[in-house]
């Protein structure tokens, strides 16, 4: 039997710069046709076209200003003192956010989460808190008390000191304390943004069980337009990047039409039916760092049907050592593939397939197409997955 010995490719593919306005659909399919072309494949059933987010919302002209995030803000909480809780520690993702929100109010109080933020980004690595004998889940602290305890706060990564960073990129009156309770703003203010992204929900519901008079998160805020701005009705400020020195990227909206325009051109082009993505971050974490990639709100907000669900796979090894052990060669080929052909649709919580990633297909495809696309100068903001979906079997 002849084995089949290319599997998974993942391939970027250029684009032209996109900008506003642009028809991104059209520019997608025409440099895919140009990519097929050029680098003599062959388009097939199930091959997976991944969009960066970035460049949706870019086309869309889905950007807010400092000043259209702080009118929103101060039409939802007007002169309150206003606490901000558990934002993350980036420049990129937040300090234009910040500048917008400080805009908005008279004081803010602003919670940060120790040894680090939510997506791992360190004030202190998680040792130096360990041997200090402090109790993360109870002790809350000014900014003077934990410097006093831990003088270097220095991000090890971007050599950024975010207490003084973002203290400083404040534009009104602040205050900056470290706790991981959130319930420990309530003795500050009752009325609170809750910036953290995964946790929103549950930080939510805590600070309404315990008294709150007003709080929203950031996937609240710039649901609608303001003053001309662009919006995301679902996810608000969440998934938002830094644009210029006033302005922040919106995580882009109406993804859904694009992807199943995008596949209808290329079932038209090509008589195939490919499936289709719009990606943000990866959902993977740094091991030397210990950062987790996922600041958007999710890796996937569009997709075509095709990628619903989660892989339904045989764990390979798991079936060499044991049921096939005494097998090989072509005879081991063999009874391998008439396996997986007879496995069935539902493996969850059978041996045979432990050790394989119960993970939606579109994160899986989505971390796979943020690692292959990079986040700097390769100009790929489109990738081109085949063979993600072949098996052994299929010889």
């Amino acid at each position: 039997m002849k084995m089949k010995y290319s599997g998974t490719i993942s391939r970027g593919v250029r684009t032209p710069i996109i900008k506003k306005g642009d028809d991104l659909a059209s520019i997608v399919v025409d440099s895919i046709c140009k990519c097929v072309e050029e680098a003599k494949i062959e388009i097939n059933d199930r091959d997976v076209v991944a969009i960066t987010e970035a460049v949706v919302g870019i086309s869309q002209g889905n950007y807010a200003t400092a000043d259209q995030i702080a009118k929103d803000v101060k039409n939802k909480f007007g002169d309150d003192t206003v606490g901000l809780i558990f934002p993350i520690m980036s420049r990129n993702r937040f300090s234009m956010l910040l500048k917008g929100i400080s805009r908005g109010v008279k004081k803010l109080i602003i919670q940060l989460s120790y040894p680090g933020d939510e997506v791992g980004n360190k004030l202190i690595s998680p040792d130096l808190l360990f041997d200090s004998g402090i109790n993360p889940y109870s002790d809350v602290f000014t900014a003077s008390e934990f410097k006093k305890i831990f003088p270097n706060t220095v991000h090890e990564f971007t050599g950024v000191d975010y207490i003084e960073y973002y203290k400083n990129a404040c534009e009104c009156e602040c205050e900056i304390i470290l706790a991981n309770d959130p319930k420990a703003i309530l003795k500050y203010t009752d009325s609170v943004i809750v910036a953290s992204i995964h946790e929103r929900k549950r930080n939510k519901k805590i600070l309404l069980k315990n008294g709150v008079k007003k709080v929203y998160c950031l996937d609240e805020i710039l649901t609608e337009s303001v003053d001309g701005s662009g919006y995301n009705e679902k996810y608000g400020l969440l998934g938002s990047n830094l644009a210029t020195d006033n302005s922040v990227k919106l995580f882009p909206r109406n993804c859904q039409a694009l992807v199943e325009d995008v596949q209808a051109r290329l079932k038209k082009i090509f008589n195939k039916n490919v499936e289709v993505m719009v990606y943000g971050d990866g959902a993977f974490k740094d091991p030397q760092g210990g950062i987790w990639e996922l600041a958007d709100p999710v890796v996937s907000p569009a997709y075509t049907k095709g990628l619903i669900g989660t892989p339904n796979e045989l764990k390979l090894k798991y079936i060499s050592d044991n049921a096939l052990k005494d097998l090989k060669g072509e005879e081991l080929q063999k009874a391998m593939i008439k396996l997986i052909k007879e496995k069935d649709s539902n493996l969850v919580g059978k041996m045979e397939t432990q050790g394989t990633t119960p993970r939606q297909l579109t994160d899986l495809l989505g971390s796979l197409s943020d690692l292959t696309s990079g986040s700097g100068d390769k100009g790929t903001p489109v990738i081109l997955i085949q063979n993600y979906f072949a098996n052994y079997s299929n010889q």
